[in-house]
């Protein structure tokens, strides 16, 4: 247990919770939303640092992150909790706790060991996911902290809720994250996911502003958001940001609590594609299925990165330039240049 980051005194030993924009007022011996951080007679704790929930190896690109040093791999963490209450969470086992549950059963790791296990197992950044990385704040800054000293990058798959407060203070540790943007409708994050759509798109902004590398994802649910208006308004406000940043539209599979909802078929992707590409996005990637995942250059059309379901392909341009035309490819590659 250790005391959390970002919050205030509100009288009467209430606390005012500043990590994400829930905002959450909490009272003595409550929990705010995301239910890991509690108030213990005024002291605002995090009931989960150091608590880890899962923990596997990964390529990076299944974060998703394709302009994010391609070929590596990912020490990926999470712990128990989330701000957010998706209707579709993946991740539903630890993502979603109970009121009040007890949490200390996690095994416990601390920072040190997470980079050492990091090291040893030859990956070249550790990756906060699984679930939302800004509820275990304290124990992601910490880790960062002792990685980017060893030479690892960090890197955030995150919901895109945290404070500008908070995202300023960890910025300089991360070196890429992949963003959320599930919809382009108010109505939406709040029925789905129990938020507001501008504090995410305000975060987005404010990670491209900090030039952390950003890639962005939104998976396509049939009859919610694979509609043109709202894969319009999303590929329209990323192209505004940049044309270069990555978009990836992703298939939907029933799960947890919307099982109702039919899978997404791969023609409403390639349909989402073509939008983000009219929009004048360089990059609009699938996912879960097995097509139109190669990187190209935007310049002449070259592939420069091959991929597939089954695994990572080739690479066929050096420090982030095309061998045909010599145009360089926005993202971070080898040494960490960014282009």
């Amino acid at each position: 247990m250790k005391e959390a980051m970002f919050y205030e005194e509100a009288g009467d030993r209430r606390v005012r919770c500043r990590l994400c924009h829930h905002a959450c007022l909490i009272e003595p011996d409550e929990r705010g939303i995301c239910r890991v951080r509690e108030n213990r007679g005024g002291r605002f704790v995090s009931l989960v640092y150091g608590r880890l929930a899962a923990q596997a190896v990964d390529p990076i690109e299944k974060k998703p992150l394709y302009h994010f040093l391609p070929g590596s791999r990912a020490f990926s963490i999470g712990t128990r909790g989330c701000n957010f209450r998706c209707l579709h969470c993946q991740n539903c086992s630890i993502s979603q706790v109970a009121a009040g549950e007890v949490l200390t059963d996690a095994p416990l790791v601390p920072p040190d060991q997470l980079v050492h296990c990091a090291e040893a197992s030859s990956c070249a950044c550790i990756a906060y996911t699984y679930t939302e990385p800004t509820i275990f704040y304290e124990y992601a800054y910490d880790t960062a902290l002792l990685a980017k000293e060893r030479g690892l990058k960090n890197v955030f798959i995150t919901n895109g809720y945290i404070t500008p407060e908070a995202l300023r203070h960890i910025a300089p540790l991360l070196d890429a994250a992949n963003i959320d943007l599930k919809f382009f409708r108010e109505d939406l994050y709040r029925k789905v996911c129990g938020a507001r759509l501008q504090p995410v798109l305000d975060t987005i902004r404010l990670y491209h502003e900090l030039e952390v590398w950003t890639e962005i994802t939104t998976l396509v649910i049939p009859d919610h958001n694979d509609d043109d208006a709202q894969l319009r308004q999303i590929a329209e406000f990323i192209a505004d940001l940049s044309c270069d940043i990555p978009w990836h539209v992703t298939a939907f599979y029933p799960t947890y609590r919307l099982t109702d909802t039919a899978a997404t078929p791969a023609s409403a992707l390639r349909h989402a594609r073509s939008i983000g590409k009219a929009a004048g996005l360089n990059h609009v990637y699938l996912g879960n299925v097995d097509e139109h995942s190669d990187t190209l250059c935007p310049n002449c059309g070259t592939v420069l990165i091959e991929r597939s379901m089954a695994g990572h392909g080739a690479i066929r341009m050096k420090h982030g330039k095309c061998p045909e035309c010599g145009g360089a490819l926005a993202g971070v590659w080898g040494g960490g240049d960014q282009k």
